[in-house]
């Protein structure tokens, strides 16, 4: 893999995420880009026999709308890895039925919108460190969250997915820093990944 590779994933990402496909066709898609991609974060070695990610069935009232508060200052988030800290600054936060959600704007070149989110189905049913609703740096736009006039958010959970480091060791992730650690378990969008029991 190269940054060729990274940048190839990162458009096919962005076109799954814009596309007109149902959600079944875009988990579908999702599918087929992380078993055949050189991008990838299966590992290289489980990609052939990859049956597809898991995912909790669609819930139609995994789709919420939510106001947004206001929000202000910065938190520095460790990825664990190169990035080392990455400084994020707050953007608004969600009133959503889950719990209060922070919206995070990337404080880097171009920036970007960051939201990551750690549930009470956390470390038991989906990845322990959290999920990612929307991460527009990686191409991730439109489906998870949607901006509405009137300072209102559209929340699709159904789209909730794991970050990379959670397919293998080898990446590093931001992740979901204390405000966006809600109790109330989300059942929706991807579970955890187990390479063991495939």
């Amino acid at each position: 893999m190269d940054d060729l590779d990274v940048l190839d994933w990162r458009e096919r990402t962005a076109a799954l995420y814009l596309s007109d496909d149902d959600l079944t066709g875009f988990r579908a898609g999702r599918d087929e880009l992380f078993r055949t991609h050189p991008a990838s974060p299966i590992p290289g070695d489980d990609r052939a026999g990859f049956p597809g990610l898991d995912w909790f069935p669609p819930d139609p009232t995994a789709v919420v709308e939510a106001a947004l508060r206001p929000a202000s200052g910065t938190e520095s988030i460790d990825t664990g890895g190169p990035d080392r800290v990455v400084r994020y600054r707050r953007l608004a936060v969600a009133d959503t039925p889950w719990g209060p959600l922070t919206l995070w704007w990337i404080e880097a070149y171009g920036g970007g919108l960051f939201v990551p989110v750690r549930d009470g189905t956390s470390g038991r049913e989906t990845y322990g460190g959290g999920r990612y609703l929307t991460d527009t740096v990686k191409g991730t736009f439109g489906r998870g969250l949607t901006l509405l006039p009137g300072r209102r958010v559209r929340l699709d959970v159904n789209y909730l997915y794991n970050p990379s480091c959670a397919y293998d060791d080898t990446w590093a992730c931001p992740l979901a820093p204390p405000e966006n650690r809600v109790d109330a378990p989300i059942r929706a969008g991807e579970r955890a990944y187990s390479r063991h029991d495939r």
